[in-house]
């Protein structure tokens, strides 16, 4: 009986030990100490974000104002060329091309108005070339004779009428002219020159290559002017454009409206635009783009940067909110297109609320 009591009283104390020794255990790994100074995600969903992250992480934010801003739709486009500044180099006889002056150009080689290309040597039969080299030796031996005839004529002229010999003249001119004209197309070429300054689009030949009558040789773009046609399933748009927008990375480019068009296609009715700037260049001619087109009606909201714009677990767009020097809350917002750079939010958000508009990415990832 007693060494049953001493048994189960070292078990009580092995146990009283065992239960202190992990509570101390457990206690230092779940100090709040250890975690207090860092980002966290908080029960009610809000994010502790403190000053020092802030700054590493580059969170901006902005204040939220209410405005009048444009009805927008957003309309799949495409890139074209701007027929006043852009241009195809076409071939208008059948033969071999040749280098010009600098070499064949490169896709992307910058070349300047009426500079030479290449050359395109024209190709004949056998038994044309030979037909145009007899003609070409009849016409030099007449010419020889009515130079010898003109000269006996200029000779004789105190007793030749002066009609006689200016008739000599005229003949010897028409034949210089026509054997220079036949000479030229047996041993000319004819040059390809650009039509406009810009930079090479695409090249479809190589020295050597035997080219077709109009088969296209260089595509000429303007990098700087380029035209953007959008396809519009609402008829009515055309007559209710405001303005236009393209999105190029975190750039905005303001497009001019030239006109609807009267014909549908696809059952589209195509929008023409056209775009200048330095920003194009990173655009290339049948690149598909989203055209922002802002229309003359007016909604209330409230503009923030596309960027803001994040989901949640539950698949909802949020944005976040500053409310604290160190807590950010998500708000659910609803949003509509602005110029493809900038989204009009028209609920959830209210006039006076700081918006993160940098790093709000980086905020959503706390956990």
């Amino acid at each position: 009986m007693i060494a049953k009591f001493i048994f189960a009283a070292l078990v009580g104390c092995a146990a009283s030990a065992w239960a202190a020794d992990e509570h101390g255990h457990n206690h230092g790994e779940s100090s709040p100490a250890a975690s207090s100074n860092g980002p966290s995600r908080q029960p009610d969903g809000s994010v502790f974000l403190p000053k020092p992250a802030q700054r590493q992480l580059s969170v901006r934010t902005a204040v939220a104002k209410t405005e009048e801003l444009a009805r927008t739709v957003e309309l799949a486009g495409k890139v074209t060329m701007d027929p006043n500044a852009g241009g195809k180099v076409q071939a208008t006889t059948a033969g071999r091309v040749e280098p010009g002056p600098q070499g064949l150009p490169t896709v992307g080689q910058p070349v300047r108005k009426g500079e030479v290309l290449s050359y395109v040597v024209p190709s004949t039969a056998p038994l044309e070339r030979s037909v145009q080299s007899a003609q070409l030796a009849e016409l030099r031996s007449s010419r020889a004779l009515a130079e010898k005839r003109l000269a006996r004529l200029k000779e004789l002229s105190d007793t030749v009428p002066r009609k006689d010999i200016e008739a000599a003249e005229a003949e010897l001119a028409s034949l210089g002219a026509r054997a220079s004209a036949v000479s030229a197309g047996l041993t000319g070429r004819e040059a390809l020159v650009a039509p406009v300054a810009g930079v090479i689009a695409s090249s479809h030949v190589v020295a050597g290559q035997v080219v077709d009558a109009r088969e296209l040789i260089y595509d000429i773009v303007d990098p700087g002017r380029l035209s953007i046609e959008a396809l519009s399933f609402d008829a009515e748009l055309g007559a209710n454009v405001g303005g236009a927008t393209l999105a190029i990375g975190n750039e905005r480019v303001s497009l001019q409206f030239l006109g609807a068009a009267r014909t549908l296609r696809e059952q589209a009715l195509p929008l023409s635009f056209t775009a200048r700037g330095a920003a194009l260049a990173k655009l290339a001619v049948g690149q598909p783009v989203k055209v922002y087109v802002q229309t003359r009606s007016k909604v209330e909201g409230i503009a923030v940067p596309a960027a803001s714009l994040l989901k949640n677990p539950s698949n909802q767009t949020i944005v976040w909110v500053k409310t604290a020097p160190e807590k950010f809350e998500p708000r659910v917002v609803s949003a509509l297109p602005l110029d493809g750079v900038s989204v009009a939010v028209t609920s959830g958000l209210k006039a006076g609320d700081r918006v993160a508009t940098q790093g709000a990415s980086l905020i959503n990832q706390v956990r």
